[in-house]
């Protein structure tokens, strides 16, 4: 008889599911409102996120009024967070924290809001506008605790979204230098030279401008050289004084004077050199 019993197993596990599957769907029909609420904490104090979350979604709008509402509300978010629709979790989140300012998970939700938002921000590739909004939401939330628990893992996250707007920056204007668009690419690379300081990136960013800045002087008209030419010495020289162990001081010499020489070329006669 032994070689039945795998088989009764499997047999007995299949009825116990069909039961709780069975069970599962006359709470969602139930109209006993109190019923389903136990239920869906029960499901979410087991981490069965989704089924509470069912639960939750039918009763949040029948619980107003009731001393449940409030926890059934953050609950509900969460387990939308928890699913990852941080889309939702981010709007149920703030829902939240606008309905109960006052309640004992309002701190938290705060921080799940920002922390949906961060989870929903795009690879750096891609429009940024829902990274602003997470770093905005995650200053608030800094302002508003500033000695919250969460303080740490926000302020990390804020540090990542920067330096994803960083990496975003810097490729941007190098895409300009890459496809030529040199004017367009001296004016990214001041940009971003301006608007993050502290950049690892900032010694090629200065190359490279100075690099944009002497093609765009080469392949101007004459009647703009000699002034974009004119524009090659100051960023050669905040090259040299800024980073003078760079690797591209080499080649930045050599533009340098080249520059030099067609500045001497093309000043007008009687004009003092620069």
């Amino acid at each position: 008889m032994l070689h039945f019993r795998p088989a009764f197993f499997i047999l007995f596990l299949s009825t116990l599911l069909l039961a709780s599957c069975t069970g599962y769907q006359k709470l969602l029909k139930s109209s006993d409102v109190t019923k389903k609420y136990e239920a869906a904490v029960q499901y979410y104090d087991k981490g069965d996120f989704f089924k509470a979350g069912t639960l939750l979604e039918d009763l949040v709008p029948l619980l107003k009024g009731r001393p449940e509402a409030e926890k059934a509300q953050f609950y509900f978010a969460n387990t939308n967070y928890q699913q990852r629709n941080y889309v939702l979790s981010a709007y149920y989140f703030k829902a939240f924290a606008d309905t109960y300012p006052n309640s004992i998970y309002t701190e938290e939700a705060g921080f799940l809001y920002a922390k949906s938002l961060f989870r929903d921000s795009p690879e750096f590739e891609l429009d940024q506008t829902n990274t602003y909004t997470a770093i905005e939401a995650i200053q608030d939330f800094l302002n508003r605790y500033a000695e919250s628990k969460f303080r740490p893992e926000a302020e990390s996250m804020s540090l990542e979204l920067q330096k994803k707007l960083e990496n975003k920056a810097f490729e941007s204007a190098r895409l300009y230098y890459q496809v030529r668009y040199y004017q367009s690419a001296v004016t990214a690379f001041t940009s971003f030279q301006q608007q993050f300081p502290s950049s690892a990136y900032n010694e090629q960013a200065a190359f490279l401008k100075l690099s944009a800045q002497y093609s765009l002087a080469k392949e101007s008209v004459p009647e703009k050289q000699l002034e974009r030419y004119r524009e090659v010495i100051p960023f050669y020289q905040f090259l040299l004084d800024t980073y003078p162990q760079s690797k591209n001081l080499k080649e930045a010499e050599t533009m340098y004077v080249a520059a030099q020489a067609e500045i001497a070329k093309l000043k007008p006669a009687g004009t003092a050199a620069n």
